[in-house]
């Protein structure tokens, strides 16, 4: 798995960010939108080699793949240098590829960047006249007549300038009134194009991940100078969460391109629907990001004395000159649920990779054929994505297989990577069998293993590693929230041990836990972090109650009242007021994980009801466009999800700087799975307000299930925060 880029690669980056830097500051940029061009860039864009990245090596050109222009056009998008780039740099290619001897002074022209070529986006032959990127400074333009290609001598007559909303060389062209040239006809010549206009949209995606991203950076910046009623605005979180929201969008629309130019490389059959919803998607997320981050200068993002409107103004230009981005979720929902056949770029070489690895494979082959050949009908039906769902003989067998403990070989486990840990556990998820309890058992088996006296470990670590015992976690309480470190449950010295006195809300799985984790105030003399200790509470101690606590999720918590509890001092973990270290000691377990499988189980069952449910005008509901788009809505969804728990994975294995990839999985996951639930169940109702087995039950629990995800394991809230401080820079919003 891989998401940097290649040296060389960062090094044409970094050759192109200089140039952009240097040359579109914003006084030339307010200056060039009186022409809507700036020669002195393109000249400087040519002598990198921008117009030469996707020609052909036979036709002296760099023959590198989408990937690396995309890395051009994500710079363009931070900058904003006017001129239809993308399109110039597809429009030498073709000319490259498609055209005889005749055409070798035009390409030299073209990337020489003597003359400006730009692409129509449109057949000509139905449209002889249209809106083309640059088209006031495009003397060429590359169209599709029918199944030719065809290179236009544009007269400055049939492309005149107007008013436009960003101010940019945008024009509609009368091709009809060019000259034309034909530079190749038939079947592999249409497909060509065809495919050109793809790596279109994917360039364009990228560049608009970029454009959003810098906006989300400069309102950041700003909010974390500007100050009102005396404090930072930035530490509002009426302007933080905002654009955590909107950074985790642009960052999803990112990776969706990346995904989709993977997707044609390795041939997969749904490439096509993903083109076009990483461009739907990226047009999206970045009109929001340009919008937050001008709400984040108020009155000033108004005013051309700030950038931030450049930005508001590119983010609708460049892309909404192919037409109405509603179209590009018809179309992905078309390709996807139609198996429409589209041509597609070469895109060549990429460094990006997704693949989890032959290990991960090996382990999610073995968990399947474990559970097919372990898991009753009667176990299947207890299954529950809660605490609710743990079976003990199957818990049991999972441990003697050495599939429960996978990533902790001092538990008796196999010692496993990342990112086989993390196929495992969206296998088990898969299999309906991902509840907290091999989780919990796990991360207190390691505190125990690293912190525990020989006595906790010989009298509890020894049945949690034989599966005879589980644990569950005593940190929230009634009022504390998310805060766990407000805990005020006492342990106080007593003898040679410690009196427990106080109460835990939300200790799921105490009702089948033979021991708590217990978090517990020591010192009331400093700062609240500092004051706690842990301890292993065995819950069949006198002085425990356990009262449930029952949710219309199906899923049981409890509330647990400790009243002169006496432990001895041998089963503390760590040192006194050393709990905030001793939590540290399993770190390791944090996976950056998501909801990605839920939410795909969600849109499966969806998709199984559309199938079955009748619109009553001849056609069942997944035949319709409006249900497939919704359905593609929500796929999306679910391909960002998988990929912010990849690159958390990722980040974690290559030491990555913490960017708070795994708050934005978990975050961004839950916030639209619950979306997506609501809307799932909108599509199917009435059936999914029933809990008939199968599909109608599963979308009915999503819609229950899904409420709890935005909660627990870190309110959206407090991952807001962090995604804000941690991946945007901004100033810290929790007391």
């Amino acid at each position: 798995m891989n998401f940097d880029l290649t040296e060389d690669q960062e090094m044409m980056r970094e050759s192109f960010a200089r140039l952009l830097d240097d040359k579109c500051t914003p006084e030339r940029l307010r200056e060039s939108e009186k022409s809507g061009f700036d020669k002195e860039v393109w000249a400087g864009l040519a002598e990198l080699g921008a117009f030469l990245l996707r020609v052909p090596e036979e036709q002296d050109g760099l023959g590198l793949g989408t990937f690396d222009a995309a890395v051009l056009m994500e710079e363009v998008g931070r900058k904003l240098p006017f001129g239809p780039i993308a399109e110039t740099l597809l429009a030498a290619r073709l000319i490259a590829m498609l055209g005889t001897d005749n055409a070798a002074d035009c390409l030299a022209n073209v990337v020489s960047g003597g003359t400006v070529a730009s692409v129509a986006l449109h057949d000509t032959a139905s449209r002889p006249s249209q809106f083309v990127a640059g088209g006031t400074v495009a003397e060429i333009v590359i169209g599709r007549r029918g199944d030719e290609v065809v290179l236009y001598e544009v007269p400055s007559e049939a492309r005149p300038a107007e008013k436009n909303l960003a101010s940019d060389s945008l024009a509609e062209v009368d091709l009809a009134s060019a000259k034309s040239t034909p530079l190749a006809s038939g079947p592999e010549a249409a497909a060509l194009f065809e495919a050109t206009i793809e790596e279109w949209k994917l360039l364009t995606s990228v560049a608009l991940a970029g454009l959003g991203r810098q906006a989300l950076k400069m309102a950041a910046e700003y909010a974390s100078e500007r100050k009102q009623f005396g404090q930072l605005i930035g530490q509002f979180q009426a302007i933080s969460h905002p654009l955590a929201d909107r950074l985790c969008e642009v960052d999803g629309g990112k990776l969706l391109a990346w995904k989709a130019m993977r997707a044609i490389a390795d041939n997969e059959t749904d490439a096509a629907a993903q083109v076009s919803t990483c461009l739907w998607w990226n047009i999206d997320a970045a009109g929001k990001a340009v919008s937050q981050s001008l709400q984040t200068f108020g009155g000033y993002g108004l005013t051309t004395e700030y950038d931030i409107y450049l930005y508001t103004l590119r983010a609708r230009s460049w892309p909404l000159v192919w037409g109405d981005p509603q179209l590009l979720l018809g179309e992905a929902a078309t390709r996807h649920y139609g198996k429409t056949s589209v041509y597609l770029p070469d895109v060549g070489d990429l460094p990006i990779e997704f693949d989890i690895g032959e290990e991960a494979r090996n382990v999610m082959a073995e968990i399947d054929a474990f559970m097919d050949a372990n898991v009753t009908p009667e176990m299947r039906e207890k299954f529950h994505y809660s605490w609710e769902g743990w079976v003990p003989e199957l818990h049991k067998k999972l441990i003697e297989a050495k599939l429960m403990f996978l990533s902790s070989p001092e538990l008796g486990g196999r010692g496993i990577g990342p990112y086989a840990k993390a196929a495992a556990r969206r296998t088990f998820d898969r299999h309906g069998y991902n509840n907290p309890a091999a989780g919990v058992a796990e991360m207190v088996g390691l505190m125990i293993s690293r912190a525990g006296s020989d006595e906790l470990k010989e009298e509890v670590l020894s049945k949690i590693m034989s599966g005879d015992s589980i644990a569950s976690l005593g940190y929230s309480e009634p009022g504390a929230g998310s805060d766990v470190f407000a805990a005020q449950t006492r342990a106080t010295p007593d003898g040679n041990g410690w009196r427990i006195d106080g109460t835990k809300m939300f200790t799921s799985g105490a009702n089948l836990s033979d021991y708590v984790l217990m978090l517990t105030r020591t010192n009331t003399e400093v700062p609240k972090h500092k004051g706690l200790t842990m301890f292993i509470v065995p819950l069949k101690a006198e002085g425990v109650t356990i009262q449930p606590v029952h949710t219309f999720q199906d899923e049981r918590t409890n509330i647990t009242f400790y009243d002169n509890v006496k432990i001895p001092d041998s089963w503390r973990l760590g040192e006194v007021d050393g709990g905030v270290r001793t939590m540290s000691l399993a770190l390791e377990l944090e996976h950056g994980g998501g909801f990605s499988n839920p939410m795909l189980h969600t849109v499966e069952a969806a998709e199984e009801l559309c199938s079955e449910i009748d619109t009553g005008m001849g056609q069942k509901l997944i035949e319709t466009l409006d249900a497939q788009q919704r359905l593609m809505k929500a796929r999306a969804n679910v391909a960002v999800s998988l990929l912010f728990e990849h690159r958390a994975t990722w980040a974690g294995v290559e030491k990555k700087p913490n960017l708070a990839y795994g708050p934005m999985a978990k975050m961004f996951s839950s916030e639209r799975f619950m979306d997506d639930a609501r809307d799932l169940m909108n599509l199917t109702a009435p059936l999914s307000l029933t809990k008939r087995k199968g599909a109608a039950a599963l979308i009915n629990q999503s819609y229950r299930h899904a409420h709890g995800t935005k909660i627990y394991g870190g309110t959206s809230e407090v991952h807001r925060s962090m995604i804000a401080e941690r991946g945007l820079g901004l100033p810290r919003t929790r007391a």
